[in-house]
């Protein structure tokens, strides 16, 4: 099966069998570890908190990303892309959709947080669903441009998966990118670096560090970063002149948010690992309410 195609051009047959094995196992691990936080605040009733509805949405977006992931790792086993243009269409929108759905939901729990340990108010259910709510339709506005002609999406330089086309630079795309990168990439970083800072400058008051607050910045910037200066170096130069293999790189970075993710607000958090592990044993977690906050 795999011989009938030629290698994208490029590529050896050993860089092509790497980056989809690191994108299968970057979608294996991703959705096992989030579909375990889904479940999990699913079957324990004391997940099941405003707070942690966030978390939730962080998962089932990062669960999109995973299966995004799933699709381009079997189209690089097969090398080539099987689903045709309007497939690709509906790849890109969906990886977008999910991506950026996960960083909107990201900086909702930073606000929360913020909230929670600054100002000492209590998230409630309505405020919870409007933040979910926001952050997928805004996600969802996004991504729907490029399918209206405002940004375009096409082939990965694998030519195995879909992504926002950078390759032409014009004004179409830089317009979009800028907008884009402000609404979805500046400001919810802006949210977390400020929540995070203030969250950390009330941790040192007090001398009680419950979780490490610059981990999810941390997070967003590493893996998304190298991604966001590839689209920006596309708005002001060509390209194409970089080696196909290496403008890989940042989208296989970017498809470890999952994993991380899942680490850093569910696995990484005391209260929530306590109502994972419950699931997983039956155990009674001590704590008679969980939420997101405590690590």
């Amino acid at each position: 099966m795999v011989t009938a195609y030629p290698l994208p051009e490029g590529f050896t047959e050993l860089e092509v069998f790497a980056i989809g094995t690191a994108l299968l196992v970057e979608a294996l691990l991703g959705f096992c570890l989030n579909g375990l936080t889904i479940i999990s605040f699913r079957k324990i009733k004391e997940l099941r908190t405003p707070s942690n509805l966030l978390v939730l949405s962080i998962a089932l977006a990062d669960c999109g990303i995973c299966i995004n992931a799933f699709i381009a790792a079997f189209s690089s086993f097969l090398r080539y892309w099987p689903y045709g243009s309007d497939g690709c269409q509906i790849h890109g929108f969906q990886g977008f959709l999910t991506a950026l759905a996960s960083i909107s939901s990201s900086a909702a729990v930073a606000w929360d947080r913020y909230h929670h340990y600054c100002t000492r108010s209590k998230l409630q259910w309505s405020t919870a669903i409007s933040m979910m709510v926001f952050a997928w339709l805004f996600a969802a506005f996004w991504s729907i441009m490029p399918l209206l002609g405002w940004g375009e999406y096409d082939y990965e330089p694998l030519r195995t998966c879909c992504t926002l086309d950078y390759s032409k630079g014009d004004r179409n795309y830089i317009t979009f990118l800028f907008a884009l990168s402000i609404f979805n990439f500046v400001i919810p970083g802006f949210i977390m670096l400020t929540a995070y800072q203030s969250i950390h400058q009330k941790f040192k008051k007090t001398g009680h560090h419950k979780f490490n607050t610059g981990l999810p910045l941390k997070t967003l910037v590493i893996c998304w970063g190298p991604y966001c200066l590839l689209c920006f170096y596309a708005a002001v130069e060509n390209v194409m002149f970089i080696s196909p293999k290496y403008r890989m790189i940042p989208a296989v970075i970017a498809k470890t948010v999952p994993m991380v993710d899942a680490f850093v607000y569910a696995l990484g958090n005391e209260n929530y690992r306590g109502g994972i592990w419950q699931f997983l044993t039956g155990q009674k977690i001590e704590k008679a309410e969980v939420d997101n906050k405590a690590k």
